[in-house]
């Protein structure tokens, strides 16, 4: 997971990024059926990072 992700991103990052983001929400999403709160915190902040990126690059989000 990224640190902390600013209006200043540089997007030429962004297919790197988002590739390690993935692979980390997928390792988190397949892990188990039942998740502590914080699990689940740490998933939503992937997911919003990854949306964060799309958007500010200008990429098609790939479907969770």
């Amino acid at each position: 997971m990224l640190n902390n992700l600013e209006s200043s991103y540089d997007c030429s990052q962004a297919s790197e990024d988002l590739h390690s983001l993935r692979l980390e929400l997928e390792s988190l999403i397949s892990g188990s059926s039942e998740r502590s709160p914080e699990e689940q915190e740490k998933i939503n902040r992937i997911e919003n990072q990854i949306r964060f990126i799309a958007n500010k690059c200008g990429i098609e989000p790939h479907p969770s």
